[in-house]
């Protein structure tokens, strides 16, 4: 196996509209991923095709070299996906979801316990566990998802803003799980519109604009080759947005 995902032409059009438009592009072991788009680029859907949440009208998804439509169930049992709004079972306990999550993924008892307290303590909820998750707050709830993703060690973590609605303690502590699991050789693919974060934890930078991929460089290289800019300046350049901070400028005069 190469690469942890492969995609290879995907393409998603909704009605007259074309979200996404036959892009390209593999995640390997090791890495640290992120991927960049201002809101309605093609992020949400793309990182759904991958995870056969939406079905593509043209192209491939390959997760550890699974296709994701014609192997789901193989190809799911290799990556977790934290969504940007936990969409989690609020009549159950905390403890009962993470067991669920556990067995779900032939996680065993003993294993899926030790698992989650470790992972409990971790994220400061352990006197949450028998809380029912409807009285959860936003972040509270993301860092439920979180854990359960993180239950039977995927080879792969996909993440759709994963550090929305957590307090910085949490934040970091996502970042620096995250950081670890890919050194550990597994792989972490994520979107985020915060990009301090995406340039302190990632190996490289993926940005789609209009539904296609404009870059595909470390940010080091993004960074060298647009005059040693930061990358919120390198984003801004490549997608348009100068054009706001100038006419911002304007205003001021």
């Amino acid at each position: 196996m190469t690469h942890m995902i492969e995609v290879k032409g995907l393409k998603k059009q909704f009605d007259d509209f074309t979200a996404v438009k036959s892009i390209k592009f593999n995640i390997n072991p090791g890495e640290v991923v992120g991927f960049l788009g201002h809101n309605g680029a093609g992020k949400t859907t793309t990182i759904k095709m991958i995870t056969g949440l939406l079905q593509p009208d043209e192209g491939h998804a390959l997760v550890t070299g699974l296709d994701i439509q014609r192997e789901p169930l193989k190809a799911k049992a290799q990556f977790a996906y934290v969504p940007d709004t936990p969409n989690l079972y609020g009549k159950l306990k905390a403890i009962e979801y993470l067991r669920f999550m556990g067995q779900l993924y032939h996680v065993s008892a003993d294993e899926a316990d030790a698992r989650i307290q470790e992972l409990l303590d971790l994220f400061e909820l352990t006197d949450k566990a028998g809380t029912y998750l409807d009285g959860f707050s936003h972040g509270m709830q993301q860092k439920v998802a979180i854990i359960g993703a993180l239950l039977h060690k995927p080879k792969i973590i996909l993440l759709d803003e994963p550090t929305v609605g957590l307090d910085p303690r949490s934040a970091r502590l996502v970042k620096d799980l995250l950081v670890q699991h890919a050194k550990e050789g597994n792989a972490v693919f994520f979107s985020s519109h915060i990009l301090e974060i995406v340039e302190n934890m990632c190996d490289r930078v993926i940005i789609i604009n209009h539904g296609e991929i404009i870059a595909d460089a470390p940010v080091s290289e993004l960074r060298h080759m647009k005059g040693d800019q930061s990358l919120e300046d390198v984003f801004l350049e490549l997608t348009g947005g100068q054009e706001v901070d100038d006419m911002v400028k304007e205003l001021g005069k």
